[in-house]
């Protein structure tokens, strides 16, 4: 079996091409100014590392939900 194919059909699936090819390229080149972007951000230059002692924070939220949820049930 054969398959007609109109001119008008095939241009606009090369102008398709066309523009999804372009279209990629414009995300790749956006994608590499975000990275840059973000290493040069100045907030990033005086973050510190969590100390030893953030598994405080895990407790202290702990408790938050179980008196909140003691406090909604009883």
């Amino acid at each position: 079996m054969g398959m007609i194919v109109h001119k008008e059909t095939q241009r606009r699936s090369e102008l398709d091409d066309m523009l999804t090819a372009e279209l990629r390229e414009r995300a790749k080149a956006e994608d590499r100014k975000d990275d840059e972007l973000v290493a040069d951000a100045d907030f990033t230059r005086d973050l510190k590392r969590t100390g030893n002692f953030s598994w405080i924070w895990f407790v202290l939220i702990g408790l938050a939900l179980i008196s909140l949820v003691l406090i909604v049930t009883i």
